[in-house]
C-alpha cells in the first residue's frame, strides 16, 4: 500500500464515520432547540393494583394517521390544499404513539378499567379502542391547534363496533412557533382524551 494512501486512509475513514453519524442523528439538517411531548392532565396513582377478567380489559391501540401526520413534525394547514410545518418544532416520537399513551393514561386515571396497549395482552385483548388520528396540528386560518380523533370501540370478541368522532380546538394566541403550538396541542389532546374516557365509561 503506498505510504501516501496510508497517511490519508485514517483521516478519510474518520470523516466518513462522522458523516454517517451525523446523518443518523440529524433532524432535517438542523436540530430543534427542544423536542415536544404530550403530558396527561391526569395519571394513575403509583402502586394502585387492578384486576379484571380477560374479557373485561381494555386494549388501546395506536391510531392510524394520514401521511401528513406520519412524521415527528407538526403540520400547519394553510388552506384546503396546502400544508407546511412549524419551524423548529419536533415531537420526541410519532404523534400517534404519544396520543395513544395520553389516552391510556387518562382512561387509567379516570376509570377503574385495566388498560393495556397492543404489546401487553397475552391471549385476547378484551375490549379494544382503535381509530384514526385525523388531525393533529395547526389550522392557520383560525390560528388554532386542532385534534380530531375518529374512535372505534370494538367489544370483546368483536361482536359489536361503535364509532364516534372527537374534536378539540385550542387558540395558539401568538405566532405559530414551537412552544405555544406544543402547549395548545397538549391542551386539545387532553380534552379529546377526557371526552373519549367519558364515552368509554367504566
Amino acid at each position: 500500500m503506498p505510504s501516501n494512501f496510508r497517511r490519508l486512509r485514517a483521516p478519510l475513514l474518520a470523516a466518513i464515520a462522522a458523516a454517517s453519524l451525523s446523518a443518523c442523528i440529524g433532524l432535517g439538517g438542523k436540530t430543534p432547540p427542544f423536542l415536544l411531548t404530550l403530558d396527561a392532565d391526569a395519571a394513575p396513582s403509583a402502586g394502585t393494583a387492578r384486576t379484571a377478567s380477560e374479557a373485561a380489559t381494555l386494549t388501546i391501540l395506536i391510531p392510524t394517521a394520514p401521511q401528513k401526520l406520519r412524521t415527528t413534525r407538526i403540520p400547519v394547514q394553510q388552506d384546503d390544499s396546502s400544508v407546511a410545518y412549524v419551524k423548529d418544532a419536533q415531537w420526541v416520537e410519532a404523534p400517534q404513539r404519544l396520543f395513544q399513551r395520553l389516552v391510556s393514561e387518562t382512561v387509567s386515571a379516570r376509570t377503574s378499567r385495566v388498560v393495556l396497549d397492543e404489546g401487553q395482552y397475552l391471549t385476547a385483548p378484551g375490549e379494544q379502542l382503535a381509530g384514526q388520528l385525523m388531525e393533529f396540528g395547526v389550522d392557520a386560518r383560525t390560528n388554532e391547534a386542532v385534534v380530531v380523533y375518529q374512535a372505534m370501540l370494538v367489544s370483546a370478541g368483536g361482536k359489536t363496533v361503535t364509532q364516534r368522532r372527537f374534536e378539540a380546538r385550542e387558540a395558539i394566541g401568538t405566532a405559530v412557533e414551537a412552544k405555544p403550538v406544543g402547549e395548545a396541542l397538549t391542551r386539545a389532546a387532553n380534552k379529546v382524551a377526557i371526552d373519549v374516557t367519558g364515552w368509554i365509561g367504566g
